[in-house]
């Protein structure tokens, strides 16, 4: 199809507002772990977004995206971009440049993995961040995307997610619990290590995140149309709606209105409505982000206070319950009013879509989650995963940047 100006100035910002999500992210981190540790989430974030930018120009593009061998995995070419256009779309029905679809999908990749630094947050080695950010983009991150979103088996088989309930956030949910029981808890595991040291850092990137949602989730209709406003709006309801969720339980719980849990429940919702945000209604993503703050909220209360799992940030709740509550409600709820040629749901008349989509979550999870326990077995074999018991009292920024927050 010919390029159009207006889904190309779109699909620019829309990148944008995605890459300005990876810092946001840092600040996020930062300013919901302790004092010590705050330079090292930015760190990895910061980082993070240049290591993985590049792995993904020269080869997770191509694994992703090129011409599928066997379902699998993508071939290889389009290394460094080759063969991407300039002034031409890449497959059919795309009127952006393939440049741009290329680095819009690139922002996707690089923030997949760092989701995941939440859940270590304040006990690995930054050798071993390292080498774990470029070994889950390959063999978790690429595989599972192609699989849904380059053509591969389980796309084959009929799994939709628009904007990475699966691919991201189930993922980096399942990844955050395998890193919980690998790493094992913290010193003094418990609430006294888990006050929040500046709770307005963490707002503003929690407002960063919330910005460059409409980005990731908008722009994932690769265009300036109908579907981007949908998901624009499904977005905004959604999230709101996970907000007040949490804000009401928090306030039950202790008594007071708490900032940490409206952030949270902020992030649980978008998360959450990710996957379908192009496909439901509104009045649906009202509903779903109902459920979603609920499955949050009460996924923390299993998985940290039941289960006594370390998962510093609640990723596995945060980003992996939400992502499969939100590709399980494609299901139910997936319009053919939304996007001609896109899923259909219960709701809608195809029951059985809710099955299909159950299967692509729960292949997603196991395979996420077995991967990600084996990347961490290796690195821990080799060159170690964790810091020493020293080091963890004097924090990430001291041990392992030779910086502080504040100098005296």
């Amino acid at each position: 199809m010919a390029l159009d100006t207006g889904d190309t100035a779109w699909m620019i910002v829309a990148t944008g507002l995605v890459m300005l999500m990876t810092p946001g992210l840092g600040f996020f981190m930062s300013g919901l772990i302790r004092f010590k540790n705050g330079l090292s989430a930015i760190m990895h974030t910061f980082s993070g977004l240049a290591i993985l930018s590049t792995l993904w120009f020269i080869v997770g593009f191509t694994l992703v995206f090129g011409p599928t061998q066997g379902g699998i995995i993508g071939g290889i070419d389009h290394l460094f971009y080759n063969g991407v256009k300039v002034h031409e779309g890449f497959g059919a029905n795309i009127t952006i440049p393939g440049v741009t679809f290329a680095t819009y999908q690139m922002m996707f990749a690089v923030i997949t993995p760092l989701l995941i630094a939440g859940a270590f947050a304040e006990r690995i080695k930054y050798s071993a961040f390292f080498i774990f950010a470029i070994a889950w983009s390959l063999f978790v991150y690429f595989p599972l995307a192609h699989w849904i979103w380059g053509g591969g088996w389980l796309a084959q088989l009929g799994v939709w997610d628009f904007a990475g309930g699966i691919v991201i956030h189930t993922s980096a949910g399942m990844a955050a619990i395998a890193a919980g029981l690998v790493f094992g808890r913290r010193k003094n595991y418990g609430p006294q290590i888990m006050v929040p040291h500046n709770l307005p850092l963490a707002v503003i990137g929690a407002t960063m995140l919330w910005l460059g949602w409409f980005g990731f989730n908008a722009g994932s209709a690769l265009a300036a149309n109908g579907v981007a406003a949908n998901a624009l709006l499904t977005s905004q309801i959604g999230c709101s709606a996970s907000v007040l969720v949490w804000l009401f339980l928090s306030w039950k719980r202790s008594g007071k209105p708490s900032v940490a849990a409206v952030i949270n429940g902020a992030i649980s919702g978008l998360a959450g409505i990710t996957p379908a945000a192009g496909y439901i209604s509104g009045e649906s993503a009202f509903v779903l982000g109902i459920i979603l703050g609920f499955g949050s909220y009460y996924g923390i209360v299993l998985l940290k206070e039941k289960l006594r799992i370390d998962d510093a940030l609640d990723v596995g709740s945060v980003h992996g319950i939400t992502g499969i509550l939100g590709a399980l409600a494609i299901g139910v709820a997936a319009s053919p009013l939304i996007m001609e040629g896109g899923p259909v749901g219960w709701l809608h008349g195809n029951p059985a879509q809710l099955g299909i989509q159950a299967f692509g979550v729960g292949v997603a999870a196991v395979f996420a989650f077995a991967v990600s326990v084996a990347i961490f077995k290796i690195i821990d074999k080799t060159i170690g995963l964790k810091i020493s018991d020293e080091e963890e009292e004097a924090g990430l920024d001291i041990t392992q940047h030779a910086e502080k927050v504040f100098n005296d």
